[in-house]
């Protein structure tokens, strides 16, 4: 049967369904019947629409989501300003510029940090675009060892699609819960509220922030009405709240702004939602359940081909960013160089690696919890070592991949590195152009 075989369990309750419209509650009665904001709602709650897009969206496009909960989201103090040193998401200062640069980069496995929450484990590694023009992405890492206490977060630049690597996340909602264990991804959209807790230990994975609409399922094309990631897979949670019943409790709320990060008190949960109904919610996905759609004749498809989510730009077949996996899966084609081509790009590609090997690298410099950046126009593909074993390569059917998943954030961007991503973490390989490529050997024979 398709589908990852988690060792950590997943007790949670969820609702089914890409961009599905959902109503859920955690007692029964409290959505009202028949409109949004009733005189009086339910058992005495506050109604309070959360929207993910303008009002005057076209209806296939619109993202709203009407929640019930026990006081509003406005009732917290004013935000204040985070100690910059506290924080690694900043691309906005002179000391922490993007660094725009042709050459082809790697790093080595990022680091696990058990000393920071989820908050203060966030790193930007690249980025392109403003997240006050609600234009662009940014791609961070994070890694934390400690829970999030009585607090919580929302990105108010963009939707976080989160790739785990390494460790579980639970992940409390506004509306609902969700477990995120590596294999898995979750998407968390622009400013929904959420606290993370580690039960099995310290956590590192990877992100995409799209600053620029929304993460949609890619067009099918002539593959036809099925097939990669079908809206029937991915999860939703149901409605779950916590409830001070009164007494005043002390909560952080925590912003991420325009890339800095600010702060502010409030005297209640955050996590008060009795119940929702709307399209705008986070969701999960298992990606092995990926309905993988390859060659079966001759030639290397486009790796667009394992594209799982898609943020569009204003250009149709162009995408700010697309989420690509490159899960296990039959080479079978004949006469054909197998592993991805030479290739130079006006997309951006950079890869990250979830667990195993991946095919195009046999040196070993890429390994899990590493990454690599292709930026437009930048010469890359497979290594010397792999340019060799796949040219004299038998040409039967081959399982490539099992154990092994990679994946790829593109964009049409040409996208900035941080100071922190290309110096302070100290994990670029500055001889990966070295030991890549220029190993290659001539073959070319005059007639």
């Amino acid at each position: 049967m398709p589908g990852t075989k988690f060792s950590h369990p997943d007790s949670y309750q969820y609702l089914t369904g890409f961009g599905s419209y959902h109503e859920t509650e955690a007692i029964e009665g409290a959505l009202p019947v028949g409109q949004n904001s009733p005189q009086k709602a339910p058992y005495g709650l506050y109604a309070e629409k959360l929207s993910g897009t303008a009002f005057t969206a076209p209806r296939h496009e619109n993202s709203q989501t009407w929640v019930y909960r026990i006081l509003p989201a406005a009732a917290h103090q004013n935000f204040v300003a985070e100690d910059a040193s506290s924080y690694h998401t900043r691309m906005t200062t002179e000391a922490s510029k993007l660094h725009h640069i042709p050459n082809q980069l790697r790093w080595d496995p990022f680091d696990l940090d058990e000393t920071v929450d989820w908050v203060h484990g966030l790193h930007l590694v690249a980025g392109a675009g403003d997240p006050t023009m609600k234009s662009g992405l940014g791609i961070l890492l994070y890694a934390a060892g400690k829970d999030m206490g009585s607090e919580a977060f929302y990105s108010a630049d963009g939707d976080f699609l989160i790739v785990p690597q390494h460790g579980v996340l639970d992940i409390q909602t506004e509306l609902g819960k969700l477990v995120v264990r590596p294999n898995e991804i979750c998407v968390i959209p622009r400013g929904v509220r959420y606290r993370v807790t580690l039960p099995a230990g310290p956590v590192r994975g990877y992100i995409c922030e799209l600053y620029q609409g929304h993460f949609q399922l890619p067009e099918l094309g002539p593959i036809g009405s099925n097939g990669l990631a079908n809206a029937r897979d991915f999860k939703a949670p149901v409605a779950a709240f916590d409830d001070d019943e009164g007494i005043p409790s002390e909560h952080t709320l925590y912003s991420k702004f325009n890339n800095n990060l600010f702060s502010a008190k409030q005297n209640h949960t955050p996590f008060d939602v009795v119940a929702w109904h709307g399209n705008y919610y986070p969701y999960k996905y298992d990606l092995g359940r990926f309905n993988t759609v390859g060659s079966i004749s001759f030639d290397h498809p486009d790796p667009s081909i394992f594209t799982v989510l898609t943020g569009p730009s204003d250009h149709v077949g162009t995408a700010i960013a697309d989420f690509v996996i490159f899960p296990p899966r039959w080479l079978v084609a004949e006469g054909t160089f197998r592993p991805p081509w030479y290739h130079r790009n006006t997309m951006s590609e950079f890869m990250g690696l979830i667990t195993g090997n991946y095919d195009a690298k046999t040196g070993g410099g890429f390994q899990p919890a590493g990454a690599s950046l292709h930026n437009v126009m930048s010469a890359h593909g497979p290594d010397s070592d792999a340019f060799e074993g796949a040219s004299n390569a038998e040409l039967k059917p081959q399982k490539v991949g099992d154990g092994s998943l990679a994946f790829m954030f593109e964009s049409c961007l040409m996208v900035g590195v941080s100071e922190w991503g290309l110096k302070t973490c100290q994990k670029v390989q500055e001889e990966y152009n070295e030991h890549s490529w220029r190993p290659l050997k001539r073959h070319f024979k005059r007639p």
